[in-house]
């Protein structure tokens, strides 16, 4: 997906959405590839479940989190 096409679905500023597809290039969260004046960004889908199964495991010692121990989590 382009970044204009993300930022007219999310309501997004367009500053504030470059800020973020950065940073999620910089962890292996997203691909970007240019095709012609277009970027487009892909979701990694690999590197994103592992984050996922990552967190499910350590976050709240694999309890399910209540909102107090969410507001406190440091994870």
């Amino acid at each position: 997906m382009t970044p204009g096409v993300m930022a007219e679905g999310s309501g997004i500023p367009a500053a504030t959405l470059s800020f973020h597809l950065k940073e999620l290039m910089h962890a292996g969260l997203v691909t970007q590839e240019r095709q012609g004046r277009n970027l487009v960004y892909r979701a990694a889908f690999e590197h994103m479940n592992t984050l996922l199964g990552y967190l499910t495991e350590n976050c709240c010692q694999g309890e399910t989190c209540l909102e107090e121990a969410a507001a406190s989590c440091k994870c």
